[in-house]
């Protein structure tokens, strides 16, 4: 029985750096459950204290009553926001099986990574469609593969359902979530909440109508007096001065619709980065790097090697119709070592080949003892040229 070939080695670190938020996701979400248990406790504990009856009081039973059916409510809270947790933690521990299993894989030639392989590939395909709003494709994906908590379909339905109502125009899914977030929004240094309040600023300066413009003016002040807001306060104050008619900037560009798009992006590009989400789709990460891997200069030069039967040469997926000009722009690899064939030449045109294998591709075409021809070159008339034209190639 012939040795099989030992599997390249398998570098799990280097894998793994592309699954960061695989686990940070998770963290993330875990830590706004607490704060919002936190808060409820805090809310309702205000609330019970204050609504404890006096020892006086002429209905204590009715004041008791309404104290437990605040008690209750707390608890329903509480028990909706620990189901949450425990599906949190289910989802982390079944993520940190998964990267576990590339631990356990010999090299890169194993079943097992094949299959671990797939699964990632799986997992890439569903975060592309979720973030291009594919959302009932991503949903049939992930349940036919059984992706179960490798994915993350809430997430990213909530963060598209939202943006999607931006660029309806509609605020208020985005303020409720602002909400919701508020301190790691501010922690993070985030405009997104004020741009918001610019937003239903404009809207109301928009109609032209006195008691709106008076309303305007009351919003103003109550989101936008701080020292910290100033840069708000001013556009606010700019934008009832020029009116919805005006072509002054950046006035104009404030009324105008397309500010709807914006504020959109500007959430998605907020929502990611305070889940630990990168801002593109882990698919393109990877594609790239596997095409910069993959990409030498020569995959896109002037005598780029055509796929041909009769040169026997390996089929370079850069050269593909499929892949070539995906891979235009994309940096080559760092390559530390040259792999060429034995005793290689180049010929005038300046393809290089393996002497031996140019003698022997030449014999298959029929070409004259003395002369070579370019064996990827089928046309009938193709150029010939004397053996002694061939120039060695020096790799250094």
């Amino acid at each position: 029985m012939a040795d099989h070939p030992a599997p390249s080695k398998l570098d799990p670190d280097a894998h793994l750096l592309l699954e960061q938020s695989l686990l940070r996701l998770p963290h993330a979400l875990l830590q706004k459950n607490l704060k919002s248990a936190q808060r409820a406790i805090e809310s309702s504990n205000k609330t019970l204290t204050a609504a404890l009856p006096a020892p006086n009081a002429p209905d204590p039973l009715a004041a008791l009553d309404a104290t437990i059916a605040k008690a209750q409510n707390l608890k329903r809270k509480l028990e909706a926001l620990h189901a949450e947790e425990r599906a949190l933690h289910a989802q982390q521990e079944a993520r940190i099986e998964h990267l576990e299993e590339l631990h356990g894989v010999i090299g890169v030639g194993d079943v097992g990574y094949e299959r671990w392989a797939h699964v990632r590939l799986d997992r890439l395909l569903v975060d592309y469609l979720l973030r291009q709003g594919f959302t009932g494709s991503a949903k049939a994906l992930a349940q036919e593969k059984d992706l179960g908590g490798l994915v993350d379909l809430g997430v990213f339905e909530e963060c598209g359902r939202i943006a999607e109502g931006l660029r309806r125009g509609e605020l208020a899914g985005a303020l409720s979530w602002c909400g919701e977030n508020r301190g790691a929004l501010r922690k993070g240094g985030s405009e997104l909440e004020l741009e918001l309040r610019l937003q239903q600023f404009i809207e109301l300066a928009r109609t032209g109508d006195t008691a709106k413009l008076m309303e305007a003016v009351v919003h103003a002040r109550k989101h936008f007096s701080g020292d910290q807001v100033a840069k708000f306060g001013l556009q606010a104050g700019g934008l009832i001065a020029y009116g919805p008619d005006t072509f002054v900037e950046p006035y104009h560009s404030l009324y105008s619709p397309t500010r709807y798009p914006h504020l959109a992006s500007l959430f998605t590009q907020t929502h990611h980065a305070l889940f630990s989400l990168p801002p593109t789709p882990l698919l393109h990460t990877a594609l790239s790097a596997g095409l910069s891997a993959l990409k030498t200069p020569a995959c896109h030069s002037a005598h780029a090697l055509a796929t041909s039967a009769n040169t026997g040469a390996p089929v370079c997926p850069i050269c593909s119709t499929e892949l070539n000009e995906l891979a235009r722009s994309v940096p080559y690899a760092h390559h530390t070592k040259s792999h060429v064939e034995e005793d290689p030449v180049v010929l005038p045109n300046g393809r290089v080949f393996g002497r031996e294998r140019l003698r022997v591709l030449n014999e298959k075409l029929g070409t004259k003892r003395g002369w070579v021809r370019d064996p990827t070159v089928l046309d009938k008339g193709a150029v010939e040229w004397e053996e002694g034209s061939l120039r060695k190639v020096f790799i250094s």
